[in-house]
């Protein structure tokens, strides 16, 4: 090993050494990490002492532990109190930064994909309520992952707009009925049954989209938002989504 260089003392200060871990050059040293902490001095202390025994039959030493075990030990390890997960219900929902009340979404995903929506609100849930509106692309009011949506820079302005209280999870959640037990001649006899929007549905859905052409209408763009709304959304030949602004 190279022997440590000795600087002259100043004047009250003692004398330094070189130290043991020094620097290469470009930002590697003599020994890493790992090895000067092995390198560390660590002063054990004594677990056990010995002991003389006295008498004419014990005149031993015996081994005695300085920190005596227990005498007792239980015969199951007691339960840890662990803080309780917070269900899928109670996760804090989160917005990408460009999607905001009146932006045109483009849908990539369901049966009403390439179609172009307006956002209307996030839900609960963290899905995204979104309409056509409906008397313009056929799009009805619908939840939909943020995950499976562009967001464009096209905006309505829905500063007008108040939704009914009542579009929530609830309101889209559908009722199945349960299956009666099969009986002999019922195996063609069951038919899957075909969902018809009730009639509250109907209603909400002209109440929305109105409020959505009204808006249109104050913006002063009202043919070309209508034309662009209608239009679907495709790719040509030498088009890539992650070179184009939408």
């Amino acid at each position: 090993m190279e022997k440590a260089a000795v600087t002259k003392p100043q004047e009250g200060k003692k004398a330094q050494g070189k130290p043991r871990n020094y620097d290469l050059g470009n930002g590697i040293n003599r020994f890493s990490r790992a090895r000067m902490f092995h390198k560390k001095v660590v002063e054990k202390k004594p677990v056990t002492v010995e002991k003389q025994i006295g008498g004419e039959k014990n005149g031993q030493t015996r081994t005695v532990l300085l920190k005596k075990r227990r005498s007792s030990y239980p015969t199951a390890d007691l339960i840890k109190k662990r803080p309780s997960k917070k269900c899928f219900s109670q996760h804090v929902r989160h917005l990408r930064a460009s999607i905001v009340p009146g932006t045109i979404l483009i849908l990539l995903a369901g049966p009403h994909k390439g179609k172009r929506v307006v956002f209307m609100k996030q839900l609960k849930s963290g899905l995204l309520l979104v309409n056509g509106p409906f008397l313009i692309n056929g799009c009805p009011l619908r939840r939909i992952h943020q995950n499976y949506v562009i967001a464009t820079s096209t905006k309505i302005d829905m500063s007008g707009v108040k939704l009914p209280e009542n579009l929530n999870d609830e309101y889209f959640k559908r009722v199945h009925e349960k299956r009666a037990k099969k009986e002999e001649g019922d195996i063609f006899a069951v038919k899957k049954t075909k969902y018809v929007p009730s009639a509250q549905r109907k209603v909400d859905q002209k109440l929305v989209d109105s409020m959505i052409v009204d808006a249109i209408k104050k913006s002063g763009e009202k043919k070309t938002m209508f034309a662009y709304l209608a239009t679907m959304f495709g790719l040509r030949s030498s088009q890539y989504p992650h070179r184009m602004k939408f």
